[in-house]
């Protein structure tokens, strides 16, 4: 008798114990064990949360080289059904060799379940016969588990679920994130202490009421918000480090539908617009995409929505300031172009309904659209078309963590007919749809690559633009990562090519994320190994770093409403010098839509406590020593930018966090 020693662990959370019996077969080139009972003098405590036991698989000769293991539990009687958790199982054979089978998966049920040695297989070099077979079981069972379904027509498809519960297990939150998802999200408006105002549709009769609801809930950044929100100069710096620093770009030639003139916006003729253009000052907002939309009705009253174009000029003290705002697209005597130099109230109304329609823009496209929708692309055609054994799942699956679940969640409460924003925001309902077409048939595979879109944007040396600063060293870093994994696996373009779980992987991003619209650049399947390192790249940017831009800071930027109304109620002024303050309260939302506006930016800004931030792999899934050396790499890089971002923070008035390393997730989560 030859004896593999074989040790089991279980994963440390929440309701990962099993008191079941757990049996396993070793599966080898040269044959197979018995199917045997686990059993060890811890009894009953062998495969609590977080244990670590050691077993004796015995069998009358070697089984070779092992190929994969089963496991299955069987239910004690008197005892009731549980789940268990496992993370991964440690063989070590009579020859001395070691053998790693990653499992992190639920097993809930006393059906046989095959898991593969950790060593990474593309298809077209898994040669064994057992080894092909339960990779062709794992995928068939896998597009029964993951289908596509369309939520709406026009935009990228979803995973189809009927509610939360019937979602593969592995996918769902924890016990930890459920407990306090739910809980945030059911005493949201209690934890602000704005329950008595949910229901009160009356409009605000002056800024101090809007301050004392305000006061309830801060942060140092709103704080800073509150205080500094009517000045030009933060306006203009919130386009590059406020929460969607995607839309400004370098301005060359003016608009034909824009009409500034110099003496608009330089008074005594210091400058010339073109000369101003000409070298780099110049910079455009354009809402169009926001132009015509259908607005909503909210307490009874028909909400506006602007599409504006914005001007703005980088002064000689690197400051950029806004100098033209046109509410709407066509120039009209009754769409006049708002200044600096009109009265108090007439540029600040202007300002705004721009930033009333930046949280359409940014909520809709960058936020849900860009970061969210994408990333359940991601992760559904990850878990339809390649298997646990591969190295590009192994390489992706932490950043799918929590997805799938916090976007149905988002269907259910956010943007279906009963959802806050369809029913709280100034584009809601249909405008919401319309907006979402128009943004995905735009989009650019360019735009989801923060070096390509910079370029493309001309904002290379944009002075304290801190977003791009941190993005590109963030994307440089997670490139060389990629290339440092995936290279490994793939020495030459061939392989690439022939490995057709790796292409119909892109195919159906493709298909169902992209909706088989070639305009967008998005690849079609992968030739080389430089267009696969950079797509996992963006992959990976988009479900990390991207996300944490464009949704850690929303309480900070938005928890002060006036900054960022989520829906106005009067139109613009058609004419100068008939606006107040009066005027303004009566334009912003009712205080129902405010705090219900407020308490959902709360609960999207609030991170869990079993939050896990780039680089950190709490799951071993790769085996070999080069991937793994390639972590503490990656690891090693991201502690350095880190301590980069924490060192120019200390100078800043307004430090930008939210590409930092240890405050972003490494998955869409929230």
């Amino acid at each position: 008798m030859v004896d593999y020693e074989v040790t089991v662990s279980t994963v440390d959370i929440a309701t990962a114990t099993t008191f079941n019996n757990v049996f396993i077969k070793l599966v080898g080139t040269e044959g197979e064990s018995e199917h045997t009972w686990l059993i060890s003098l811890k009894g009953a405590l062998s495969f609590i949360r977080g244990a670590v036991s050691t077993f004796t698989v015995s069998c009358p000769v070697s089984i070779g080289k092992l190929v994969l293991i089963e496991l299955n539990l069987k239910h004690i009687p008197l005892f009731s059904e549980d789940s268990w958790f496992p993370a991964k199982v440690e063989v070590k054979s009579p020859e001395g060799d070691t053998y790693n089978f990653p499992i992190y998966r639920w097993l809930t049920d006393s059906e046989v379940h095959r898991f593969r040695e950790g060593t990474a297989l593309r298809v077209f070099e898994d040669s064994h016969h057992l080894g092909r077979y339960t990779r062709e079981q794992e995928l068939n069972q896998r597009e029964k588990d993951y289908r596509w379904d369309k939520y709406e027509e026009g935009i990228p498809h979803c995973m189809k679920a009927d509610n939360a519960q019937s979602l593969p297990c592995e996918v769902r939150f924890s016990f930890t994130k459920t407990t306090e998802f739910f809980f945030t999200a059911s005493t949201g408006l209690t934890e602000l202490q704005l329950k008595g105002l949910s229901s009160c549709k009356k409009k605000w009769t002056n800024i101090d009421a809007i301050n004392r609801v305000f006061c309830c809930k801060r942060t140092d950044i709103s704080d800073y918000v509150q205080k500094h929100w009517k000045e030009d100069a933060f306006f203009g710096y919130q386009y590059l480090n406020g929460v969607n620093p995607m839309l400004i770009r370098r301005c060359s030639t003016l608009p034909g539908n824009f009409p500034v003139t110099d003496d608009m916006v330089f008074l005594r003729g210091k400058c010339s617009l073109a000369d101003e253009m000409k070298n780099g000052n110049i910079f455009l907002c354009d809402y169009k995409q926001l132009d015509g939309l259908k607005t909503n009705t909210i307490n009874g009253k028909k909400q506006y929505l602007m599409a504006p174009l914005v001007l703005f000029h980088k002064t000689s003290d690197d400051k950029l300031m806004p100098i033209a705002i046109q509410l709407k697209q066509t120039p009209a005597d009754d769409n006049p172009i708002f200044f600096p130099t009109d009265s108090e109230y007439d540029w600040l109304m202007a300002k705004i309904f721009v930033r009333s329609a930046d949280f359409q823009e940014h909520q809709l496209n960058v936020h849900l659209l860009r970061t969210h929708l994408l990333a359940e692309v991601f992760a559904v055609s990850l878990l339809r078309n390649v298997p646990m054994v591969h190295p590009l799942y192994k390489l992706l699956v932490p950043h799918t963590r929590y997805t799938l679940q916090i976007n149905f969640l988002a269907r259910i409460a956010l943007i279906s007919k009963t959802g806050v924003f369809t029913q709280f925001a100034a584009s809601g309902g249909e405008g919401m749809k319309t907006l979402l077409k128009r943004s995905l048939s735009s989009m650019t595979y360019r735009s989801l690559c923060i070096p390509d879109d910079i370029a493309e944007r001309g904002l290379k040396d944009v002075p304290n633009f801190h977003y791009r600063d941190d993005g590109l060293k963030l994307w440089d870093i997670i490139h060389r990562f990629v290339q440092g994994v995936l290279s490994f696996y793939y020495k030459n373009d061939a392989e690439v090519q022939q490995d057709s779980e790796l292409q119909q992987w892109i195919s159906d991003i493709f298909e169902h994320g992209f909706l088989t619209q070639a305009c967008t650049g998005i690849p079609q399947s992968f030739t080389t190994v430089a267009e696969m390192v950079k797509f996992v790249t963006m992959v990976i940017f988009t479900c990390s770093g991207k996300h944490s831009a464009v949704n850690t800071g929303q309480y900070d930027y938005g928890g002060w409403m006036p900054n960022t109304p989520i829906s106005l109620q009067l139109p613009p002024p058609t004419t100068k010098g008939t606006t107040s303050e009066a005027t303004m309260l009566q334009t912003f939302p009712d205080v129902n839509i405010t705090v219900k506006g407020m308490s959902t930016l709360w609960l999207l800004s609030k991170q869990s406590s079993d939050f896990v931030p780039l680089g950190q792999y709490p799951e071993d899934h790769f085996s070999e020593e080069i991937p793994c050396k390639r972590i503490k790499d990656f690891q090693g890089d991201l502690e350095v930018l880190s301590a980069i971002i924490k060192a120019r923070n200390n100078s800043l008035d307004i430090p930008y966090t939210y590409m930092d390393p240890k405050m972003l997730e490494n998955s869409v989560a929230i």
